[in-house]
Formats: C-alpha cells, structure tokens, sequence
C-alpha cells in the first residue's frame, strides 16, 4: 500500500469533464470501503480549481468527523493538477493520487506544470497512460523526483483517456495503493 488508508477520498474531473467521468465513476464504485467525493469543477481557472479543492476537502472531512489530513486529494488532468497546487499551497491532506496528469500540453513539452512539485510534501501516486501527450514516461521520470515526498509511477496501456482493461488498470492500481488490496 502506497498511501496510508484514508478517511475519504477527493476525486475531480479533467477541464473538460464533470463529476461523472467514466474513471471516476470506476474507482467511487470499486471502493465501497472509502468515502468517495467527486466533485465537479466548473472552471478552467487554475486558482478557482484549487479553491472549489480546497472547499470540498474541507467540507468532506467535516462531514466525515475528521481533519484533512486524513482525505486523499486527486483526479484526472487538470482535476488532478489542482489538487497538486492545493498541497503545495498548503492544504495539508494524506496524499495526492493523479491520474492522467498534464504535465505539459500536448506537444509543447517546454510548457511544463511542475514549477509546484518542490513544495509537495505529501505521499504522491501517479497513474498515466504511456502514450500519453501530455507527459511521456521519461518525462515524467525527469520532474518527479522534484518532489519532496514518496513518490510512485504507474504505467497502463493508452493515452490521456484509458479505456476498457486499462481503465479498469487504473482502478486496480487506484485500490492497491489506497487500500492494500
């Protein structure tokens, strides 16, 4: 198990999606144990994104009787990318679990969205697509260590958007590193 078990766990969407993304949707289902949050952005603003993170994390360990600091913070490309500059802002959460994470727009790799990485001091998952083009592997090798705190990469077959198996890779993936199982 890469995280500690938490409490709860704070799932949000790409810039382009909702609440209700397929992967989202997979893994709230696939853990029954966990109080799953997904919450909708509704913005392409990075600082409004991080500020609806920081109000739903807040708001979730309230309604579960717990502190933040026992909420796993994450989600899919931008979702995932807010919950990020959320910690290294400061919002003081058990872990980050991104998934599809931007780590520069597609084909613009001297575009990167790591400048926050050094600030990270909670446990981190990955979980990509190696095709991916917002990121490739060794791209991802040369700006994670950055962070500062344990960090784990995780392949699966596909792009941005993994479907089918790899999807349901990702999930797998997801319950190991949360939950040990």
């Amino acid at each position: 198990m890469f995280l500690t078990r938490p409490a709860g766990l704070l799932l949000t969407p790409g810039a382009s999606a909702d609440r209700d993304h397929s992967t989202l949707v997979a893994i709230d289902e696939a853990m029954p144990e966990l109080a799953v949050h997904r919450v909708t952005l509704s913005t392409t603003s990075i600082n409004r994104a991080v500020a609806k993170v920081v109000e739903a994390t807040v708001a979730l360990a309230a309604e579960l009787g717990t502190s933040t600091e026992d909420i796993i913070i994450g989600g899919r490309s931008f979702g995932g990318r807010a919950c990020s500059v959320a910690a290294a802002d400061g919002l003081a959460v058990g872990g980050l679990l991104l998934l599809s994470y931007p780590l520069h727009p597609p084909g613009k790799p001297d575009k990167l969205r790591v400048d926050h990485f050094p600030a990270i001091t909670v446990p981190t998952m990955f979980i990509s697509g190696r095709r991916d083009p917002f990121g490739t592997p060794q791209e991802f090798d040369d700006h994670v260590g950055s962070i500062a705190a344990e960090t784990t990469l995780s392949w699966v077959d596909g792009g941005h958007s993994p479907k089918g198996p790899a999807e349901q890779e990702v999930v797998r993936l997801v319950r190991a590193g949360l939950l040990g199982v």
